[in-house]
């Protein structure tokens, strides 16, 4: 079996790195991803066909809001803003990846 690409292991990462992404501000999709991809120094990839996904699913369950908006090119661009239960929702995504990866870190470091 072949080793899990970096895009396969964003999976269940990508709705914590999206809300702490908003917690900076609001932003339309595209600057959503270059955030992520710049931050990581492109380790984690973000592609449309994932985001735009979660964006929609994570703003059915209140965590984000959506409004139309102008893009810092002056193109009409959806913006995506933290609402207070995605500000609670990140909190508990950053608390359980907290435990995660301390978990993890003890099963590499034996």
């Amino acid at each position: 079996m072949p080793p899990k690409t970096p895009n396969a292991l964003l999976h269940g990462a990508l709705d914590a790195l999206i809300l702490k992404t908003l917690a900076h501000g609001p932003r339309h999709g595209y600057a959503i991803a270059r955030f992520i991809e710049d931050t990581t120094g492109e380790a984690v990839l973000v592609e449309e066909g994932s985001l735009y996904p979660c964006l929609y699913r994570m703003e059915r369950k209140g965590w984000l809001d959506a409004e139309w908006g102008t893009s810092e090119l002056g193109r009409r661009a959806k913006l995506y803003r933290l609402t207070p239960a995605g500000s609670r929702q990140l909190a508990a995504e950053m608390a359980t990846w907290r435990r995660f990866s301390a978990g993890v870190s003890k099963v590499f470091a034996t």
